[in-house]
This record gives structure tokens, sequence and C-alpha cells, in this order.
């Protein structure tokens, strides 16, 4: 029998040396995990090239010749090694930039060696730089034709001669040991269906692929498992919190629902808000606890469904505790909140970092007490002087930006865990969406209030600039406001704070005092001059308004109709998005203009032909994700929580709606896994469970 957790310094080819740098620079630890390290690539070793067939086009490259030459040539920084290689046709250099003793005393000189590496070619002759190379006498007798894998790797383990090929054979010999005991982990019957390699295979042709095919075969089928166990357990989890975790009854509408319904909306719902209500209002009827996403698209109408969806817990006698990622953010909710509650007698009150001392003792004792029936706020929330006399209702606003830890602290506030409504108007991809949050409900609001027309969003050169500035003219004659926005990016804060100063004093130039006002905001103000700035501009104060991102998320000007992002090519696409999410919050057109230099990179002409052709924020995260990966489109306090090891939400999405739809039909059938044809599945998902939990955590 094998022990699948065994060291690695017990295994072949390994030892208490290589098995420290690979836990160090892999974190491997095990004869598992070993076996779980799957090659990043593959080359195809089945041609040996003479040097002069050799072409400057060629990439990597296997050749059989000798080294007749080796010397050692010193560098102001430390020296490299090069040595003459020749076979019959002609000579190339090798090159080493590290030199250590191991290297300079294991290379023999007149013995026919087998090279392989990428080639360089400059003024007329190649080289390879840091070349495998084995003895032909071992080459002809490990020789293994065809692909052959190249593990990830890092110059610490290259220094020290753990090179691709060290790893290999660790690899062959732990492969021949372990093979006979691997067992399957997915039923028989999924096996057929979807035509997949047993467990055994697809590790064995993942490490030393019999031809392209089966590499084909054993990366759809690993990749299939591993987002089959992931989808297994957001389901299962999911299933145990409908089953187990019970919620508070929220069993009535009342008044306070009924009431503003009736007068204090000020437009109809639209059918999309109408169906996510009916949604959330059987969630929190249902006395099992609610725990759902609320996607929508930047203005499509999400606050007012979560003030409904507050009224509800009112109704019912419970708190609700709305938190926001900003204290602009929280700002603006509270400002918007009480401006719709206040007829209703309904008391709200905001808590930041910034709330003193007096006012946080009144909210403190309020809530304690009960009278106190809305807080809206930052982090300030979380804290465990913070004390509500009944949560019932916890909306968090920008989920992705709370870490794992804050948000259980919701969590706590009561006997039972409040009903959770989590809102972004950041879009998740589908994917993305299945993957990190397959075990929240999703509600979609994916259709725009009545009356928006269409953001014109165009692409303009810095040659265009004197056409913008009539434009913008021509705006402000109509009675319009315009916001310039310009990057900031805290590497170069100074640089940019440079960039804004200079955009501000052309404006200033072109769009002179008395007959223009223009308000600036930048990250480097006090709060409240921050503050005193945009509430100039959201009364109409001044016209334009000069800002940083900090305009992101926060002011709600419906008279606003121009958006003009300068340097547009240094955001991402979700900022631009959120940005133009700005304007158009009126009946009037509204434009978005992308300002940017000729220079531009693939991706940001990708980035900023998006943005001119589709306004839909469900696309543009499709695209972002392509461009950007699944880390950096959650942030960074989840980008450890897809850790997938051969799968990629972009690439291999057919895998993943497969393995989610499998999932669901396994677990539909049989809930705990406990059918005969099941057992593999149950086994391997217990290992699983066993060795991480962080998808129990997610939400």
């Amino acid at each position: 029998m094998f022990d699948f957790d065994t060291n690695i310094t017990y295994l072949t080819g390994i030892g208490p040396a290589k098995a420290l740098m690979l836990q160090k620079e892999m974190g491997v630890f095990n004869a598992n995990q070993l076996l779980n390290l799957f090659p990043n690539r593959y080359v195809d070793k089945s041609k040996m090239f003479t040097i002069r067939e050799l072409q400057a086009g060629n990439t990597e490259v296997q050749i059989k010749g000798i080294v007749t030459d080796l010397k050692e040539v010193k560098q102001k920084r430390g020296s490299r090694l090069v040595a003459t290689f020749k076979d019959e046709t002609g000579s190339m250099e090798l090159i080493w930039f590290r030199v250590n003793r191991w290297l300079k005393t294991s290379i023999k000189i007149n013995e026919p060696y087998v090279i392989f590496g990428k080639l360089n070619f400059f003024n007329g002759t190649f080289s390879m730089p840091h070349p495998d190379m084995e003895l032909e006498v071992n080459y002809k007798k490990n020789f293994i034709a065809g692909l052959q894998a190249i593990y990830p790797s890092t110059e610490k383990m290259s220094a020290k001669g753990f090179n691709n090929k060290v790893m290999s054979k660790a690899i062959q010999h732990l492969i021949k040991e372990a093979y006979p005991f691997i067992q399957e982990t997915l039923s028989q019957e999924i096996l057929d269906e979807y035509q997949l390699l047993s467990k055994k295979e697809a590790l064995l042709h993942i490490h030393f692929p019999k031809n392209q095919e089966y590499l084909a075969r054993a990366q759809k089928r690993l990749k299939f498992e591993e987002f089959f166990f992931i989808q297994t357990q957001l389901i299962r989890n999911k299933l145990v919190r409908k089953d187990k975790i019970k919620g508070f009854v929220f069993g009535q509408v009342g008044d306070y629902f009924n009431d503003f319904y009736k007068s204090g909306l000020k437009f109809d719902l639209t059918n999309a808000q109408k169906r996510v209500l009916k949604e959330i209002r059987a969630d929190m009827a249902s006395g099992a606890h609610m725990n759902r996403l609320l996607q929508g698209d930047v203005g499509a109408g999400k606050t007012i469904v979560a003030l409904l969806t507050i009224l509800i817990a009112l109704d019912n006698n419970f708190q609700t505790a709305m938190l926001a990622p900003t204290e602009i953010l929280a700002t603006q909710h509270f400002q918007a909140v009480s401006e719709l509650v206040t007829p209703f007698n309904i008391s709200v009150k905001l808590l930041t970092g910034s709330t003193r001392t007096k006012e946080r003792r009144i909210i403190h004792e309020s809530l304690e007490d009960g009278s106190l029936q809305i807080l809206i706020g930052t982090h300030a929330i979380l804290e465990d002087k913070v004390v509500f006399k009944n949560l019932g209702l916890a909306i968090i606003d920008e989920q992705h930006r709370f870490g794992v830890a804050q948000r259980s602290k919701m969590w706590m506030k009561n006997t039972l865990p409040p009903h959770v409504l989590i809102m972004t108007a950041t879009p998740i991809p589908r994917t993305l969406a299945m993957s990190a949050y397959g075990d929240l409900d999703v509600s979609m609001i994916d259709e725009l209030p009545p009356g928006r027309k269409p953001i014109q969003t165009v692409h303009r050169f810095d040659s265009a600039r004197l056409r913008v500035f009539k434009f913008m003219r021509d705006e402000i004659e109509k009675g319009r406001q315009i916001y310039v926005v310009y990057p900031l990016i805290e590497e170069s804060e100074a640089m940019d704070y440079k960039d804004l100063q200079d955009g501000y004093e052309s404006i200033q130039r072109e769009f002179p005092l008395p007959k223009y006002r223009i308000s600036i905001v930048h990250g480097k103000m006090k709060p409240a001059d921050k503050e005193l700035e945009m509430q100039r501009f959201v009364k109409g104060e001044t016209q334009i308004m000069v800002a940083t991102t900090v305009i992101e998320v926060g002011v709600n000007v419906p008279n606003a109709s121009v958006m003009i992002i300068e340097s547009a090519e240094r955001f991402g696409l979700s900022q631009l998005h959120q940005l133009r999410g700005r304007v158009g919050r009126g009946a009037d057109q509204s434009y978005c203009i992308l300002m940017s230099g000729v220079k531009l990179s693939n991706d940001s002409k990708t980035r900023l032909e998006t943005m001119v052709r589709t306004s839909d924020g469900f696309e543009i995260a499709e695209v972002d994700l392509k461009l950007r990966g699944p880390g950096n489109l959650m942030g960074t306090q989840q980008s450890g929580v897809l850790n997938l090891k051969i799968a990629d939400l972009v690439r291999d999405s057919k895998e993943l709606h497969m393995a989610r739809n499998t999932a669901l039909e396994v677990l539909r059938e049989d809930p705990n896994l406990t059918l005969t044809k099941n057992l593999p599945i149950k086994k391997a998902y217990q290992q699983i469970h066993k060795r991480t939990s962080i998808w129990a955590n997610i939400s």
C-alpha cells in the first residue's frame, strides 16, 4: 500500500536538501502534492536538430554534439560561463550567467551531449542560455520520445541544480510506485458520460503524455475534476445552510413597506426589480438564512430594492445594518436613504471612522435600546462595541472589498445570523460568480429604469483636445455639468498629483472666472474640504468637477451629462465602466469621452474599444476577466480563493459549466453521497474538505 501523505524527503530521487527546496519554493510537502504539481507547458523532443539546420525562427531545439571549450568570463557583476558546442555541421555558444563550482566541474570536455533549450540569435550567430544537458549515453537510457513536461521552477532551484530533469525523474519514480494505488474520485457513470480518462491514466498522461491526444484528454479530466469538487462543495454549503442554518422569519409586509410603495417611490419599479424583490421576500419568509447576491449594472436601481428590503425588516421589528467599503459611498447611501425615509418617521444614522465620539455614544445607545432602526456605515460597524438590540438584516455593498473575517463578524451581531443581501455594481462574470460565489443565491437586475438614454462613448486622442474643450463649452451653455477625471495610481502618486494640477490649470485657462466655476477633489484633501467641493458641484454652484478616481463611487448628480476620462489607457475596464456610470442619471443625453495618448498597448486598445462598443456591464466584466484574470478582478482579499491547479476560469468555461451541471445532478439525486456509485466521490470530497475549508467561508 502506498501512503500519499508520505513526506517528500523519503521519496526516491529527492532526499532532505531537495525536499527543503520544494517545500520553500513550491509549497510541496507530501507525495500527493508532488503528484499534483502539474507541468506549466510541454516541449516536443521528437526532433534532433543539427546546428546547420537552425533558423532564427526556432524557439526551443534539441541538438547532439560535444563541448570543445569551457571558459569563465569575468564581468563587473560576477562572471558567466561560456562553452563552445560543436556538431559535424557547425558550432555555437552555450552560456550560463550564474557560475557555481558544481556547474564548472560537471561539464565534460569532448564527451557527446544532447542539449535542449531556448535559442538566441544575435549578430548572425546562435547561442543557448542555461541549456538542459545530458550525456548522450544517459540520454539513450532515459529517452522518452515526443512531448516532455516542463515544471514550474524558481531561480533558487535552478541555481542549486534542481532542474527540470531532476523534477521529471522524481515524478517518474513516484508514479511508478504510486500508480497501482491511485484511487478513482469520480463515479463510473460520470466517466462514461463525458468519456473521461480514469484518475490513474490522467495523472500518468499529464506528466508523461503518450501524444497530444492523450495530453488533451488528461487535461480535460483533471480540469473537470477540479471544477466538479469546487462546485460540489459550494452547492453542498448552500444546501446545508438552507437546511441547517435557521434565519429570522420576516412573515409580514406592514405599514413601512406599503406606505413607501404607495407614496415614496418616484418611479414605477421595473419588472427586474419586482422579480428580485419577490425572490428576497420568499427567502426572508422561509425560516432559513438568506444569503443573496444582488447584481445590477450602474444605475439599475439596486438602492431602491435594498431600501424596500430594509422596510420589510423594520415591519417585522428588526434593525438593519448597511455596510459600504468607503466613507464616500457610505455617506451617499446615508443621504439617499435618509431623504427617502424621512417622511415615514424612520431613524437612520451614519457611523464611519470620522464620526465624533459624542455622536458615536448616541448611536451605540440608540442601537442597544432599539430606537435606531437603520445604521449605515463603513468597517466601523463591525467593531465589537457596536451592539444591536435586534439585528435582522445586513446589506453589504461591494462585497469583494471586504475580507472573509470581516464579513463573518456581521453574523455574530445577533442570536441567529441576520439575513445577508450583498450588492455589487461591478458585474461579476457568470464563470466567476459560479465559482467564487456559487453558494450564494444570485439575483440580477438586468434592465435599466425607463427614460434613461444610453450614454454615448467616444475615444479621442490628446491631439483633439481643443475640439473637446469646445464641446464642453456647448454642454455648459445648455446648463449641464461636467466631470474631468485623472488616474491615481499609488506607486506614482506624486506624478499623478502633478497631472491633476496641470490639468486643473489648463482647464482654468480655458474656462476662466467669473463665467465658469470649477471644483477640484483629490486624495490629499481633508475629508471636510472634499465634501464641501462635492456639495458645491451637487448643488450646481460649479459646472466642472476636476477629480481623481475618488468619484468612482459616490456622487450622484443627475445634471452631470459629460464624463471626460484623462489617460483612459491607465484605467482598468471596470473602473472605466464605473466612472461612466456617474453620468446618464437624468433625462438628458450623456457622453463619456476617453482621452489617451497615441501609444497604446494591445490591452489598452481592447479596453477602450470595448467601452466604445458596449455599455453592458456583464459583457465588460467578461472582457475584463479575460484581460486580467480572476485574482485581480476579485481584489487582493480573495485572489487566493480560486487557487486552481490546472483549470482556468476563462479558457475552461466549458468544463466549468459541465462540472457544475454534473454536481447539481449528483446532489439532487443523492445529497449526502450515500449511493454506492457515488462512494468514490464522497471519499475524495471528504479528503478535499479536510484539506481546505476556505470554500465554506467565502460568504
